[in-house]
């Protein structure tokens, strides 16, 4: 990665942490309510009876309310378990046991499917710091979700799930980023129809 690219991820990266953590308690209850109508919304108009997502950390949109009614309406959710290797177990969510994974996140405990289990899913939701207009997603910088988008043959759509400050003009692109098709957000959800999927 040429050292600029590098650096101007790593500081928009350290910006985004910023701004979350400087949310309010009462943004952040506001924000969940949006959130939980879009993605919702977003399941049902796409038909998806089994949907890959994550368990939010305290500074990210909260996707807990979501997978609460993905379970009250039998909705199959695939959960990530990060590995040392850089890849993605999967686990059906359960219930609310939860624990810090190798990657320092919440992650659930449950029984481990292979990294190819997130084939079946009819909807991929990732965690993101930002998002542009393109569908160019910026993560964390652990690479996991880049290495499981960019390792499927045939890939639903995905949608990043960011705040609404975090839908941006232009992020920083290396060759290895996976591109997404959409960004739900607590006030709307987009579609990025330049967006394609190699």
């Amino acid at each position: 990665m040429p050292a600029d690219l590098g650096h101007q991820k790593r500081a928009l990266r350290a910006e985004l942490r910023e701004r979350r953590r400087n949310l309010t308690s009462s943004e952040r209850t506001a924000a969940v309510d949006g959130l939980t109508r879009n993605l919702i919304a977003l399941t049902e108009s796409l038909g998806a009876r089994s949907v890959s997502c994550y368990l939010s950390a305290t500074d990210e949109p909260n996707t807990r309310p979501f997978l609460r009614w993905a379970d009250e309406h039998s909705v199959r959710v695939l959960l990530p378990i990060s590995r040392r290797d850089g890849l993605l177990d999967w686990t059906v969510a359960t219930g609310d046991d939860e624990e810090v994974g190798v990657s320092g996140m919440p992650e659930p405990v449950g029984e481990l499917l292979a990294p190819t289990a997130i084939n079946d899913v009819d909807l991929i939701l990732v965690p993101a710091a930002c998002v542009d207009q393109s569908g160019m997603r910026l993560g964390w910088g652990r690479g996991y979700f880049d290495k499981t988008l960019g390792s499927m043959e045939r890939c639903p759509p995905v949608y990043a799930v960011v705040f609404d400050s975090e839908v941006v003009d232009e992020v920083p692109r290396e060759r290895h980023d996976q591109p997404v098709n959409g960004a739900v957000t607590p006030a709307r959800t987009l579609r990025f129809a330049s967006s394609t999927r190699s």
